[in-house]
């Protein structure tokens, strides 16, 4: 299922239903007054946040959703039923936009059910009208329509941890091994195409695809991608020994963060350099290290082949993320 985090739909609140003019009729009695029941209310529509990333994917066929309309009033002074309320079903960390007005609301928490639309009140039948100066009323109203609109949604991924690097950096082995995630793996860029998620000992680990040089003007994938790093509490940046200068392709994924939100930068970040089995020194692998230290203060150096170093990674990672959380 191909993975979507933008979509425009359109949701209306059901219409209230109408008053209806009725008469009671006993037996024996020619006229006994009004009985015209009410209309019943619209039903309301909302939005509930749940732990389904791929969401939007299942509504690229589905761009309308209805609320129920109330029922018109009923003989015998009964009421309309109301309408069913509808809840559309969305990701947490969905943004929705009210395109008309600019309004937003922000899905934050698993549960959480927020109103958008409010569905119309039913009309009055002619049994509310009557009064001591009226006894036989014609009057009925019709019902008031439910509200509507059109509505940019947009997911921001929730997740505790964010893997983030260049293309083949080894972000989504790192997930797999990290968790029971299986994402695709593959030996050229961009084989990531959307997120991949993962759990670890309850917190969810988030593999960003793969940004390149321009990617927060548009380049390549990473800037369809770059809105999910808003809300990782901690970056793992990752960086392939592959590369020749390493603090240059540190620099160029950072540069790319501070030209989408410079506040990126302020989040904890570790870095992990990886593919650590195509360095047959150890005391180059140590000067290497070395270097990159003096850049960030945290930084691991793994082979997914190596089981403690992969180990002591997550163990290093679980603990910061214990630490933002409670922080």
């Amino acid at each position: 299922m191909a993975f979507v985090d933008e979509l425009k739909i359109y949701a209306r609140a059901g219409d209230g239903g109408n008053g209806v003019v009725r008469w009671l009729h006993v037996k024996s009695k020619e006229f006994a007054g009004p009985s015209g029941g009410d209309g019943g209310r619209g039903g309301n529509v909302y939005l509930r946040a749940v732990r389904d990333v791929h969401l939007l994917s299942k509504y690229r066929t589905k761009k309308e959703f209805l609320a129920e309309n109330g029922q018109s009033g009923q003989s015998d002074s009964c009421h309309g039923a109301d309408g069913k309320d509808f809840d559309i079903l969305l990701p947490i960390g969905s943004i929705v936009t009210n395109l008309k007005t600019g309004k937003k609301i922000s899905l934050q928490e698993e549960g959480e059910r927020v109103l958008l639309l409010k569905g119309g009140f039913g009309g009055r039948g002619n049994e509310s009208f009557k009064s001591s100066t009226n006894r036989s009323p014609e009057d009925w109203t019709p019902g008031r329509p439910g509200e509507e609109g059109e509505f940019y949604i947009e997911v921001e991924l929730i997740a505790d941890i964010g893997l983030i690097g260049l293309p083949n950096a080894g972000k989504t082995s790192l997930l797999n091994a990290l968790t029971s995630a299986r994402g695709k793996v593959g030996d050229y860029p961009f084989t990531t195409l959307e997120p991949n998620l993962g759990e670890c000992y309850g917190y969810i680990i988030s593999d960003i695809p793969g940004l390149i040089e321009g990617a927060a003007e548009g380049k390549g994938l990473g800037h369809k991608f770059l809105r999910h790093i808003r809300r990782t509490r901690i970056l793992v940046h990752l960086i392939s020994l592959e590369n020749e200068d390493l603090a240059e392709t540190y620099k160029v994924v950072r540069q790319e963060l501070k030209a989408f939100d410079p506040e990126l930068l302020n989040k904890k970040e570790i870095i992990v350099l990886t593919k650590t089995d195509l360095i047959e020194e150890p005391a180059r692998l140590e000067k290497i290290l070395k270097k990159m230290k003096k850049i960030a203060p945290v930084v691991f150096a793994i082979s997914l082949y190596d089981d403690n170093a992969v180990k002591e990674l997550q163990d290093a990672i679980l603990k910061e993320a214990t630490t933002q959380k409670n922080s």
